[in-house]
């Protein structure tokens, strides 16, 4: 039951979307439709939004922007959205961009406009006898943005095949569920729910391990992937980027403000977090995460290759890319990703 009304409370906010945006005409230069999803890791956007830095940098450049900001869960949500016009900036995973990119190739030609920061996501389990992921069985539930997927799925994937063999890849894809992040933390943090396991990102991995004495990590994404690594990124089609080049040079100066301000004013970010979310958060905790030297909030992708190689091999995507600059645009800060 839990997860029927989850994929239907998903499933209403998708057609909610489209139902008003989706037969909208193609923005013009000076305005701009944001899609995020939930967590920390979209801090950079919270900052932007709530200091109207966008709505700042167009002044300066002549424009009157009124950016628009939508909420939506799951890479594949975000895709369908970006395709249809429904917006002009997604925030999503690495996995996704790698996705979208492969599909509209010569297309849309979708790639990545900026990194979000490099954030530790941990795969948190309730269940005593799971210390590690060969511990997992039939009787776990493993939810996730979107099973199979999301960026953490594909982290996962990773992580199988470094244990089982390559070809063995997909084999807790089984015991994966797609569960919004809100909603999974509820679950691990009530238990009594089929889901027993999360592979989270900040502040839900955060609050599932002050909230209950059983949660425990079980694989930190760091680990897999050999170091920091940016998981979540922003991306746009090649379309939107030719025709509106003032707008789209606005928000990346709007984001390399917003970084800075994290970095220069952690408790001026936590509040914005707080006041764009309206969120309960016990803001200790929140300023806590943000100060952490696991975290670092920046516009270059660091990374991100050792999912796109991967990707590639299991044949995820068909098109295999030389390196990063492959899937993100040229932009200055893009030059030296990874």
């Amino acid at each position: 039951m839990f997860l029927k009304n989850s994929k239907k409370r998903l499933l209403a906010s998708i057609l909610t979307l489209f139902s008003i945006t989706s037969f909208a005409p193609a923005h013009a230069e000076g305005q701009i439709r944001i899609a995020e999803q939930h967590g920390i890791i979209y801090l950079l956007l919270h900052v932007a939004q709530d200091q109207k830095l966008i709505e700042k940098h167009g002044k300066e450049q002549g424009l009157e922007i009124r950016p628009e900001w939508v909420k939506l869960s799951g890479g594949a949500a975000i895709n369908d959205a970006l395709l249809s016009n429904s917006i002009d900036i997604a925030g999503a995973g690495v996995a996704p961009l790698l996705t979208i990119w492969d599909k509209t190739k010569g297309k849309h030609n979708v790639r990545g406009v900026a990194s979000l920061g490099n954030y530790p996501y941990k795969l948190i389990s309730t269940n005593p006898n799971v210390k590690t992921i060969a511990d997992f069985t039939e009787k776990d539930r493993i939810a996730l943005p979107n099973a199979g997927v999301s960026v953490q799925s594909r982290i996962l994937q990773l992580a199988s095949a470094k244990l089982w063999g390559e070809e063995n890849y997909k084999k807790l894809d089984r015991l994966s569920v797609t569960v919004p992040h809100p909603e999974a933390t509820a679950a691990i943090l009530k238990e009594g729910t089929e889901i027993n396991a999360h592979f989270a990102t900040p502040p839900f991995q955060d609050q599932e391990l002050a909230g209950n004495p059983n949660a425990h990590v079980v694989l930190e994404a760091y680990d897999v992937l050999g170091g920091p690594s940016t998981a979540t990124v922003l991306y746009a089609t090649e379309k939107y980027r030719a025709e509106n080049p003032k707008t789209y040079q606005v928000f990346i100066a709007a984001l390399d403000e917003a970084a800075q301000y994290i970095k220069n004013n952690p408790e001026g970010a936590a509040d914005a977090y707080l006041r764009v979310n309206k969120s309960n958060i016990d803001r200790d905790q929140l300023l806590a995460i943000i100060k952490s030297p696991d975290i670092e909030v920046k516009l270059t992708p660091q990374n991100t290759f050792t999912l796109a190689d991967f990707m590639h091999r299991v044949g995820a995507i068909k098109n295999k890319p030389a390196s990063a600059k492959d899937y993100f645009f040229d932009d200055a800060h893009n030059a030296s990703g990874s």
